[in-house]
């Protein structure tokens, strides 16, 4: 199937004339005796050339969101690493305020292990624009390195305190 030529471009500026591809009706075309007609439609004629490139959008007003369609204005990335980040870091944070010696300092060096290592990847991830989330992501880091600080001294400061008191304890005589 032959698609109908693009209308022919009026360079003498007397437009006033509309294309009909189908020549349906008379002076739809132009009259320049000079220019023979269009013949109809056949296997003989070329194949035409597509459309050219899309039109520009207007500048956008300052102060307000891009326009739909306007470049750089998409779906928002996925940032589920960035929030995982963020939320092991927080849940080890709590875990870190309970009263347990060893149980919750190991629990909350691996949720600030995890946190510190999902917050840099999903940090890298961000710098490439591959995901969103840049506040999540840092406050995932600074979460997961401050908890693993804290509960690697938590968990020396409990193995000392009760190696302290663990050998007071055998060492007393009655």
């Amino acid at each position: 199937m032959t698609y109908p030529p693009p209308p022919p471009s009026d360079q003498s500026g007397q437009g006033g004339f509309q294309y009909d591809p189908y020549n349906s009706q008379p002076g739809s075309q132009p009259q320049n005796p000079s220019q023979p007609q269009q013949p109809g439609y056949g296997p003989s004629q070329p194949q035409q050339p597509g459309y050219g490139p899309a039109p520009q959008l207007p500048p956008q007003a300052p102060g307000y969101p891009p326009a739909y369609g306007a470049p750089g204005y998409g779906p928002q990335l996925p940032k589920g690493q960035a929030i995982a980040a963020m939320v092991l870091g927080i849940i080890g944070v709590g875990i870190l305020c309970l009263p347990i010696p060893y149980v919750s300092g190991i629990i909350s060096l691996v949720c600030g292990v995890t946190a510190a290592i999902l917050g840099g990847v999903a940090l890298k991830k961000i710098n490439r624009g591959e995901a969103a989330g840049k506040g999540q992501a840092i406050t995932g880091l600074v979460l997961g390195i401050i908890v693993c600080a804290l509960a690697i001294i938590g968990i020396v400061a409990a193995g000392a305190l009760l190696a302290m008191f663990g050998t007071a304890a055998t060492t007393s005589t009655y």
